[in-house]
């Protein structure tokens, strides 16, 4: 087994999180990869991850190792990359946050089959954020700061958290100028901890706010908003069409906090089918003409 060859195993074996799960996406047999991350091993004198009886997760020495093989391999693939013409054929799994994968990733997905006869995708929308590796999943987009570092990301845009509230609620109740003029008013709020409090830059305390409806589901709360049932937070690409038509009414500008990445995210790029990567060129370019996405404001 050349060395190249090595690097790539060890890669996929990070990436995936299993010797097993590596094996099946390289084709080869479980023991041929475990022999590969043992010798790699042995040759450098270091544990490059550890074992639990669930997955694998590199150790410090095994993360820094596996950002120079990624880099590697990765520029082993792009060298190549002219040589040999891959086919875009195969299974996508894509994963997109609820009301976003409606609204603009679906009709791009729609788009990227009429182009591509040899593809077939699963198009899993949630508003939670999918494992990758777990899930079996190729393309995410992902709203907000990534965390895990194993993880390949094209920037498309960026959104804003906004509040909003509708001329009628703003007409019966007033318009909040700061927020501690909210202490006064209905909050529209959502289930989870981080929709429940809200933060505003500048302040190190937030005010308490009053919700007496709080749900789970983005387009309920948004639809509570319209009725004027109070005060609301959502993402700016939320709220774009009821802004627009003057339904809802953008409030505390001055309190905004910084704008969230938008990313297209897949696993790391040794091995990556074509696709893949084929799927990303062709979604980064039309999310990145979105109005929504511009400056994320």
């Amino acid at each position: 087994m050349d060395r190249l060859d090595e690097l790539a195993i060890f890669v996929r074996i990070v990436e995936e999180g299993s010797l097993a799960l590596a094996a099946a996406r390289l084709r080869r047999s479980p023991p041929a990869v475990t022999r590969a991350l043992a010798a790699l091993e042995d040759r450098l004198g270091v544990r490059l991850v550890d074992r639990t009886t669930r997955r694998l997760a590199p150790t410090e020495a095994g993360r820094a190792f596996y950002d120079r093989a990624r880099s590697l391999t990765a520029d082993y693939e792009a060298a190549t990359a002219g040589v040999r013409e891959a086919p875009v054929r195969g299974l996508l799994r894509i994963t997109a946050p609820v009301q976003f994968g409606r609204r603009h990733i679906a009709p791009v997905v729609a788009r990227f089959l009429d182009e591509h006869d040899g593809v077939e995708v699963e198009l899993l929308l949630n508003d939670r954020n999918i494992d990758l590796i777990d899930e079996g999943i190729d393309v995410a987009l992902r709203i907000g700061s990534l965390a895990d570092s194993t993880l390949s990301a094209r920037l498309v845009g960026h959104v804003r958290r906004l509040w909003v509230a509708s001329p009628a609620y703003l007409k019966r109740r007033g318009t909040p100028r700061a927020p501690g003029d909210l202490v006064h008013h209905e909050a529209v709020l959502g289930t989870l901890r981080g929709n429940r409090e809200w933060s505003f830059a500048g302040l190190r305390t937030a005010p308490r706010l009053m919700g007496r409806l709080r749900v789970d589901d983005v387009e309920s709360r948004l639809r509570a908003a319209r009725e004027g049932r109070g005060v609301a937070q959502l993402l700016s690409y939320q709220v774009a069409d009821e802004l627009s038509a003057g339904k809802l009414v953008r409030l505390l500008q001055a309190w905004e906090a910084p704008p969230l990445p938008v990313h297209l995210v897949t696993k790391g790029r040794a091995h990556r089918a074509p696709k893949i990567d084929a799927f990303v060129d062709f979604a980064a370019k039309r999310l990145r003409a979105l109005p929504v996405l511009l400056g994320g404001d």
